[in-house]
């Protein structure tokens, strides 16, 4: 924060249209400033780098490196630097992971541009936010019953690739690979692997 007691702040957003109407809601804020904004993930590590805002309003979902993984590259490059997830995908998983990444915000995109200044400022001072519905619902839904290497390897199998090309992706024998995803699959009750894709991304997981 600089000498006039403003928040530096950085916006991430891949929709163009969102991340201008948050920028000009916010500059209308006294105590606000945005500083830099991005459309990706790595432009939204690169402007953090150039710019040292004091705080990062990631969305969940960009390209090239979604919001918690940028997060987590902050808390290590730029640990001054406050991070605060905003998404339209609540999904109990993403929660976990925003937190574990060191995140100190949790909002949805149907908060308004005042309660996300407030939340700005209150996250600023140290504070945690998380929004009670999305909290609810995480504890709630529990955690994962995928180990590392299941998840891991559903994740590959998302995009609908073969056993063979998930294979040779995670240099592991066709074999292995389908005792994993069939392991994957029975802990979430889905009929193959496809199924237990949905599934994990239904709650966050992937």
């Amino acid at each position: 924060m600089n000498d006039a007691g403003v928040i530096r702040v950085l916006l991430a957003d891949d929709e163009h249209l969102i991340r201008g109407a948050l920028a000009a809601l916010l500059s209308l804020e006294d105590d606000l400033l945005v500083v830099a904004e991005a459309a990706s993930g790595p432009e939204a590590l690169a402007m953090a780098r150039a710019h040292r805002p004091d705080v990062a309003v990631l969305d969940l979902q960009m390209p090239g490196r979604d919001g918690v993984g940028v997060a987590a590259a902050l808390r290590s490059e730029l640990p001054d630097c406050r991070t605060m997830i905003v998404t339209s995908h609540g999904k109990p998983g993403h929660l976990k992971r925003a937190l574990e990444a060191g995140a100190r915000g949790f909002v949805p995109k149907t908060a308004s541009a005042q309660q996300l200044a407030e939340i700005i400022r209150a996250v600023h001072g140290g504070s945690r936010y998380v929004d009670p519905d999305l909290a609810a619902d995480a504890i709630s839904a529990g955690d994962s019953p995928l180990t590392a290497r299941e998840t891991e390897l559903l994740d590959l199998a998302a995009d609908g690739a073969s056993v063979a090309e998930i294979a040779r992706r995670a240099a592991l024998s066709p074999g292995t690979v389908r005792n994993y995803l069939s392991a994957a699959a029975a802990k979430l009750h889905a009929e193959n692997r496809h199924a237990a894709v949905r599934r994990a991304r239904e709650r966050g997981w992937l």
